[in-house]
């Protein structure tokens, strides 16, 4: 069965409307949740809302507000909301391409999936796409996702495209705030030398599958272990290294990621023998 989409509408470029679908790219069923139970029964527990004049009180009760100052609000009803609701037009308006590398990771937020909307959108999703994977560019435009207006930027994937939210320009911090006292010194050449081998010596292809969410696993093996009346096992403590100086460091790590890809003995009895019969074939 195929996925259902979470949002469909249109990707427009100047004149050009094509029908499309987003898929969310994240999943949430992997990611295990822990519920709020009474210590004396188990029962889960509900939320209440709570005055701290009044108490506890009902949902017919509650209004929305936004603060002015400390203890002062201009209270904001369904209308009010109503009025600065943008009109939810399921158009993506591409108003602009920039250059891939011009697009900075830390604005990206949500990110979805973009397919046409059935056999007939494909011609006009695939010129699009193809222009733009041969322009090595990115579209910016806007799009409104449940009732908020988002900065999106679309970008070619394989034969689609991903559809990423962005954080405006005002919600991102700027990283001079933070790395304004941190110096531009000299390096040492025979360090940095040693620290480029290191890196080199570590480089690989991405692949995301080899890494995997250690806590998740844990987590999910000890509620097994609970659940059928056994021990989970505990986490061994991890031993801090002794602080050594930089050039030491840079050299030992060297060696240890040396020992950690040199082929065990095993491996290469194994790879000899295969060549030997490949020879005698």
């Amino acid at each position: 069965m195929a996925p259902r989409a979470s949002w469909t509408g249109f990707l427009r470029v100047s004149l050009v409307t094509i029908p499309i679908r987003l898929y969310n790219v994240m999943s949430s069923t992997t990611k295990t949740s822990l519920n709020l139970l009474h210590k004396n029964c188990n029962l889960r527990l509900r939320q209440q809302m709570v005055c701290p004049e009044h108490g506890p009180v009902i949902k017919d009760e509650i209004v929305k507000g936004y603060q002015l100052e400390k203890d002062k609000y201009v209270v904001i009803t369904p209308e009010d909301l109503e009025k600065v609701k943008l009109e939810t037009t399921k158009t993506i308006e591409l108003t602009q391409f920039v250059d891939a590398k011009e697009l900075d990771p830390v604005y990206l937020n949500t990110s979805y999936y973009m397919t046409p909307e059935g056999p007939i959108a494909e011609e006009g999703f695939r010129i699009v796409r193809e222009a733009m994977r041969k322009a090595n560019k990115v579209g910016l435009g806007q799009v409104v996702i449940l009732n908020k207006e988002h900065l999106a930027a679309l970008q070619v994937r394989d034969t689609g495209f991903t559809l990423s939210t962005l954080h405006y320009a005002q919600e991102v911090r700027k990283a001079q705030t933070y790395f304004a006292e941190i110096k531009n010194g000299s390096v040492d050449k025979n360090q940095m030398a040693l620290a480029e081998q290191l890196v080199n010596s570590l480089s690989a292809p991405f692949a995301p599958e080899k890494f995997a969410d250690r806590y998740q696993e844990s987590l999910i093996e000890m509620v097994k272990a609970k659940a059928e009346g056994s021990e989970p096992q505990t986490a061994p403590k991890v031993e801090r290294g002794k602080v050594i100086n930089l050039m030491d460091a840079l050299k030992q790590s060297i060696a240890k990621s040396r020992t950690e890809k040199k082929p065990s003995a095993r491996s290469i009895k194994t790879t000899g023998r295969k060549r030997k019969q490949r020879r005698l074939a």
